[in-house]
């Protein structure tokens, strides 16, 4: 299964979005690869990339990706084989073609996918079961749901993007790139949004890029003002059985946190996505493979001082909010 990050349509967004965009493939490999721009320099990144069947043919999209990124003078090429097969033994097959770990993964290395061939009975029996009942009841409470690929209704899903932001420690992709998502995807069929409404007004929205056989969970938001109402849950099982009848596989909620670590940033929204069933997947993680040794080291020199920058700052506030606490209390 070749990932949205991968395809063709993918590569017409992020060309509308003003990026220089290098497909290639061979046989049993293909890789989309961005060019993107540093104060360093340029590097090539593939999302969820190279793509290829075993690891002679992933090894084989390694060397076309290093001789494009010498042509184009990019000092490293960042990976992340997520359709790749390479099972167990990722880290030491990608060391052994001279790839290092990434400073941090840009995509997420874990995922929760629903295999949706299971018959509809089973697909709802596999979730929780307040999230279950609450898709067949909510009917009650004058929610209903639409679909749409009607790019011009993407601005519902914005206004509530923008109300999460204001309210929540939370950065959503920009309006422009959405936008831009919408104009090219949902004309090719590659996405769709879904609404829920009560008494035909807007409360929840919800984003879907697709593939032949993946639909992903993309971007989600829903109005706080029925938050009482829990939309966004039968909101998604709309957006999986919808994916069902299309004939798509597998339905991908995107990144998850491990389960052992309940004060990561995404425990929240993880424990929600896996009460819909389904299993982790755990794909290879971010790798870069240095083409200017010098210019890389450059770039992990900064990366580093940068990171303890901002830990350092981190510390300070907290420190100077702790001071300000009990000065209050003294």
């Amino acid at each position: 299964m070749k990932p949205i990050l991968q395809t063709a349509v993918w590569a017409q967004f992020q060309r509308s979005l003003g990026k220089t965009v290098h497909e290639a493939e061979g046989p049993g490999w293909s890789f989309l690869a961005v060019e993107e721009k540093t104060p360093l320099g340029t590097y090539l990144y593939a999302p969820y990339g190279p793509c290829a069947d075993e690891e002679p043919e992933l090894a084989q999209a390694i060397a076309e990706l290093a001789g494009l990124a010498r042509s184009i003078k990019a000092h490293y090429v960042r990976v992340e084989p997520a359709a790749a097969g390479l099972g167990a033994d990722a880290a030491a097959t990608l060391i052994a073609h001279g790839l290092h770990r990434a400073p941090a993964d840009v995509q997420p290395h874990l995922s929760w996918k629903v295999d949706l061939r299971q018959d509809e009975d089973a697909l709802l029996k596999g979730m929780r079961s307040t999230s279950r009942n609450l898709f067949r009841n909510i009917h009650k409470k004058g929610v209903t749901f639409e679909v749409s690929t009607d790019p011009a209704q993407l601005t519902i899903l914005l206004g509530f993007l923008h109300k999460v932001s204001n309210r929540a420690d939370f950065t959503a992709q920009s309006d422009n790139y959405l936008r831009h998502a919408a104009q090219v995807l949902m004309p090719a069929g590659a996405a769709k949004l879904f609404i829920a409404k009560l008494d035909g007004e807007p409360i929840a929205a919800a984003l879907s890029y697709d593939t032949a056989d993946t639909r992903v969970y993309a971007h989600a938001a829903a109005d706080d003002a029925h938050r009482k109402l829990n939309a966004g849950i039968p909101l998604l099982v709309t957006m999986m059985l919808d994916a069902k009848v299309s004939g798509i596989s597998e339905f991908d909620m995107w990144g998850v946190s491990p389960e052992d670590e309940p004060e990561h940033p995404w425990a929240g929204f993880s424990r929600f996505k896996r009460s819909f069933g389904g299993a982790e997947v755990e794909y290879p993680g971010t790798w870069d493979l240095p083409i200017n040794q010098v210019m890389y080291t450059a770039y992990a020199a900064s990366r580093k001082a940068r990171t303890l920058l901002v830990g350092a700052l981190k510390t300070a506030r907290t420190t100077a909010r702790s001071v300000q606490a009990k000065l209050k209390k003294g």
